[in-house]
């Protein structure tokens, strides 16, 4: 047999990286694309909206579950069980579960989802196994996000996101740091008593991050966690005007529910609703927020609205009264359901010209919007201002009395009769947080997992990973 000359050598070696750059270049994921149309196909009809993400958009937001319970805050209220701390934090364990669950979204919810790294305190793991587990994430496409307490030093960052050589392990992270009045257990102020007194300390959370862009060139992204009950909401607008200059790329306040370890409720909890905790946002911003224009699930759940703050001045990126702002939604979820803008430059550049290939009109009306929107923020703002995304969310879970029962009849394959069991039915149907059970084959909804199902697994959890018997 001959040999291969060096010119059929080099057609090969172009052949796949043509393939390659086809690939990475491809507008759409045709596994998203069936997932999002398996999750319209599941949405009840009244959140079948225009402006609904799920399934035009997203197939939603997932988490994980079961992989470290443990947390080593003290907090009223707290959606842990009695019994998470009594499981020790394993990275093997952590790992392996981690892959397990992954993979399965991967399977049934395509590519390029967002996914939290969530359970007790991430950090308790240690840099090396964190890193483990994002990267594992990240190998089933994910996009995951680190839910933390924000009490780690530098050191620890540094270590998660820089190898020891000094190569970076990773090129950007994503961050949620929970800071609120209701937890105990911070290092240098173990119990705050005013919103306020934890400004310094959410400055020097995103500070760590700013320092190893400037020193590592890792790029972040931030999320700012609170949550609302009637001892601080009166404080929300302290913290979000305590925040704007911080470079944090969400806002998400969460009214407390009765969920978790009943020892540590306390109040009537029902007296925070989405409305008061919104209208304190708006508030603290100044303006009006709209959030009926873009949709995220069951609007009993959650609220939002996306937005670009320069010099402390906000405005939403669509004008929800404005129906020219509305057709560019309109056409942006049509045309770019599952497309992945994070991408390198010039991938993303030649993914984008494959759109406009097939579909000239792609970006009609995109110009005037931009236009508008500039306007809306202040030319002088958008040019000097340094300007960023600042979206806001409220997300309101269900207390564990009217989901368990839900979720009884839900999977008993019945509808309530009661109206509030019935809502909560509907609310679960239209869920946009989901966690993976591989073992089950099946999704559940997190107001699921954590008020029916995270009791008996902590019970597993206990005789499989005993904190007695290995230190953490």
């Amino acid at each position: 047999m001959t040999a291969p000359t060096t010119a059929s050598r080099l057609v090969a070696r172009a052949r796949r990286a043509l393939g390659d750059l086809e690939a990475r270049t491809r507008p759409l994921n045709a596994d998203t694309e069936a997932a999002l149309a398996r999750r319209w196909e599941e949405l009840p009809a009244a959140v079948r909206t225009p402006s609904q993400l799920l399934g035009q958009r997203s197939s939603g937001c997932e988490g994980t579950h079961g992989v470290f319970p443990r947390c080593n805050f003290a907090c009223s209220p707290c959606y842990l069980g009695s019994e998470a701390n009594q499981v020790r934090t394993d990275a093997a364990h952590t790992v392996a579960e981690i892959d397990a669950q992954m993979s399965y979204l991967r399977d049934a919810r395509g590519a390029d989802q967002h996914a939290q790294l969530i359970g007790g305190e991430v950090t308790l793991l240690g840099p090396e196994a964190h890193a483990e587990a994002l990267e594992t994430m990240m190998a089933h496409q994910r996009k995951p996000m680190s839910m933390s307490h924000g009490d780690f030093d530098y050191d620890y960052l540094k270590r998660l996101a820089i190898n020891p050589d000094g190569t970076r392990r990773f090129d950007f992270l994503r961050f949620a740091g929970h800071f609120d009045s209701l937890m105990r257990g911070r290092r240098d102020i173990n119990r705050p008593r005013h919103e306020a007194d934890l400004h310094p300390f959410r400055a020097r959370f995103v500070g760590h991050f700013e320092r190893l862009e400037r020193e590592h060139g890792v790029a972040f992204d931030l999320a700012h966690n609170m949550t609302v009950t009637p001892a601080n909401i009166d404080q929300v607008s302290e913290v979000v005007r305590g925040c704007l200059d911080l470079r944090f790329g969400m806002m998400s306040f969460q009214p407390a529910a009765y969920v978790g370890n009943p020892r540590r409720w306390s109040g009537d909890f029902h007296a925070v609703s989405m409305d008061s905790v919104w209208a304190e946002i708006e508030a603290a911003v100044g303006t009006r927020i709209p959030y009926e224009h873009v949709q995220m699930g069951d609007p009993r759940c959650n609220r939002s609205c996306h937005g670009l703050i320069a010099q402390r001045h906000w405005v939403p990126i669509l004008d929800d009264r404005d129906p020219r702002d509305l057709a560019v939604r309109d056409r942006f979820l049509a045309t770019f359901r599952s497309f992945d803008f994070e991408r390198p430059p010039l991938t993303l550049a030649i993914a984008l010209a494959r759109v406009l290939v097939r579909d000239p009109l792609a970006l009609r009306g995109a110009p005037g919007w931009a236009w508008r929107l500039a306007r809306r923020l202040g030319w002088r703002r958008l040019l000097f201002g340094h300007p960023r995304a600042l979206t806001f969310v409220v997300h309101a879970f269900m207390d564990a009395k009217v989901v368990t029962p839900a979720w009884e009849l839900m999977e008993r394959g019945e509808r309530a009769e009661d109206p509030e069991i019935r809502a909560a039915q509907e609310r679960l149907a239209a869920c946009s947080y989901a966690m993976a059970h591989p073992d089950q084959d099946r999704l559940v909804p997190a107001c699921v997992q954590h008020a029916v199902l995270d009791a008996s697994e902590n019970v597993r959890l206990r005789e499989l990973l005993p904190i007695s018997h290995t230190r953490a």
